[in-house]
């Protein structure tokens, strides 16, 4: 594969030098080989010996065309419980050329297969039939999620079982913790955080097939149609188990208009609806009756169409994966492709950005659940406009990447300019030596104070500006600057946040009381740095106001009153 997501992970603008993980067990040996099979195969890197720097090959657009094409050409079968990958492997290579595969389990084992070339699909289904179903009548609906089944003949139930699944979902918080404690210092916990959190090539490959295999379903009505991925799904920011956001791209549909040299043209004969939003709505349904009474796999599928963004909600339960379509939302692809921007200039803006998302939903900053909190894109402008407020800044403001931009990457949408440059080697920035561990400790401290009551954040223009309106929390969205991201915030999900801040940057200065406590337990290491910050104890609050806020800073003096006091009773011993 030419062009990937894991490139970026590890690329480093800057700092002259290769981020790499922290020492680890046999345990995390196992894991890191599982995680990288795949990977080798699916990268196209260029290091140079002096700083093993790794450079991303191509734009953003190319790279979601890559993927595009990848999907195109893959297959997804459910497999029998106890199989030999050797042996399912040789029956489909009779089809065609397997290029790359992999497997995992959700509802079930299943293997995902690309081919060389989409020609070997048509080999592959010639050999399907539709399953004949008891008491039931099966939708002749024929899409490339398919089953493998023994047969009679083939049946060989004492086979060895050589399957290795890859992991489809981040640790729970308990052995994330004690990994994280293991760790030498805060900036190897960060990363080490990152690296297992972050989607594997695996599972970003899995989440393009899931849209080229929705759209296979919308094409009965659109064949020029394409489904796309956005945000956490391509922004290089997304957590292992997150939702799976598309939209249904309709551009090829419409298409350009015709030359008229000969003072003709042809027009297609269309219904005619009200508004643009009428359209959208009448498509989603449509697009939702086919998804939820054709597609296999797609269960609990909900029209949306009220929204303010009319989508379409239901499981994959294949794949695993919460998703929504929605149709021509071409600012939020942008915002993508803005953050993927972000994300590939320095790793330490993933590094922080991963920790900030991971603390804020251990302590229900963050929910999956609508409603009053701040959801993970507002948390990211916030990263973001941190990060330009360093000095020297670490990332660009928007206007500058627009002033980069050439005249082939200018983009207007519904009247709002969202040109932003795709050649990342124009980005030159002043060299920044922050440490992870100073990055986290300062955003704590730059927001635990900031003045949310005056101030609202602009990373357009990279600087705080008064409040245009009445709101707890005033974020300007990037592309649609008359629009607050995070105007569902109020007051007490905004306190309870800046509370956390503050608390955090004090457990986070007396980090070397944990540390060499540590020394002095037997067993389980003690958690000290971003692990402390991750336990219930740090900070998470009862309550909203002052009063009941007091206790929680209270018990962590207290804690590391008890550690410091442990400490020196075992010097004197």
């Amino acid at each position: 594969m030419a062009a990937c997501f894991g490139v970026c992970r590890l690329h480093m603008r800057g700092t002259g030098r290769l981020l790499k993980l922290c020492p680890s067990s046999d345990l995390q040996a196992q894991w890191w080989q599982s995680r990288t099979s795949f990977a080798t195969k699916a990268r196209a890197v260029t290091k140079t010996p002096q700083t093993d720097e790794v450079c991303t090959k191509g734009t953003f657009s190319s790279i979601q065309d890559e993927r595009q094409a990848q999907a195109e050409r893959s297959v997804l079968i459910s497999c029998p419980p106890k199989i030999n990958e050797k042996k399912v492997l040789n029956y489909i290579s009779k089809h065609g050329d397997i290029k790359n595969h992999f497997f995992y389990q959700t509802y079930g084992t299943y293997a995902v297969v690309e081919f060389f070339n989409r020609e070997s699909i048509a080999a592959l289904t010639e050999d399907c039939t539709i399953p004949s179903i008891q008491h039931e009548a099966p939708v002749p609906f024929k899409s490339r999620l398919l089953t493998l089944k023994w047969t009679g003949a083939g049946r060989q139930p004492n086979v060895p079982t050589t399957l290795k699944c890859h992991e489809m979902s981040p640790p729970p918080i308990n052995e994330l913790v004690q990994q994280l404690s293991r760790q030498e210092s805060i900036d190897q916990q960060l990363r080490y955080l990152t690296e297992v959190y972050q989607l594997t090539e695996e599972n970003i490959s899995l989440r393009f097939l899931v849209c080229s295999l929705l759209r296979d379903t919308a094409a009965a009505y659109f064949p020029e149609c394409i489904i796309r991925p956005f945000g956490s799904s391509v922004n290089s920011f997304g957590k292992l188990g997150c939702d799976l956001d598309m939209f249904l791209d309709l551009d090829g549909v419409i298409g350009q208009n015709q030359t008229q040299s000969s003072g003709m043209s042809l027009e297609y004969q269309v219904k005619r609806v009200g508004s643009e939003r009428n359209v959208t709505q009448s498509i989603l349904s449509v697009i939702s009756e086919c998804v939820d009474h054709f597609s296999p796999g797609c269960v609990g599928v909900q029209k949306i169409l009220n929204a303010r963004c009319p989508l379409v909600r239901f499981s994959h339960q294949p794949s695993g994966f919460q998703c929504d379509l929605t149709a021509n939302n071409r600012v939020a692809m942008k915002s993508s492709e803005l953050l993927f921007v972000y994300g590939s200039l320095d790793a330490r803006v993933r590094h922080l950005l991963f920790t900030v998302r991971c603390w804020a939903r251990v302590h229900g900053i963050t929910s999956n659940i609508p409603g009053a909190w701040i959801t993970n894109f507002s948390l990211t402008m916030l990263v973001v406009f941190f990060l330009q407020q360093r000095t020297p800044a670490l990332l660009p403001t928007l206007d500058q990447l627009r002033d980069l931009a050439d005249p082939s990457d200018k983009c207007v949408i519904e009247g709002n300019d969202c040109t932003i440059v795709s050649d990342l080697s124009k980005i030159k920035l002043e060299e920044n030596t922050d440490t992870l561990e100073t990055l986290l400790l300062e955003f704590f401290e730059f927001y635990g104070s900031f003045a949310f009551k005056k101030s609202s954040i602009n990373i357009r223009k990279g600087k705080e500006q008064n409040k245009p309106e009445a709101a707890a929390l005033y974020i300007q969205n990037p592309f649609e600057p008359q629009l607050n991201v995070s105007k569902n915030v109020n007051a007490a999900q905004l306190e309870r946040f800046v509370t956390l801040c503050q608390d955090s940057s004090w457990l986070l200065q007396n980090r070397e009381v944990q540390k060499q406590s540590a020394a002095q337990s037997a067993g389980q290491v003690p958690a000290w740095g971003m692990a402390a910050l991750l336990l219930p104890s740090s900070g998470k609050l009862k309550g909203n106001t002052k009063a009941k806020r007091r206790p929680t800073k209270v018990t962590i003096k207290k804690l590391l009153q008890s550690l410091k006091s442990s400490v020196e009773d075992a010097g004197q011993k």
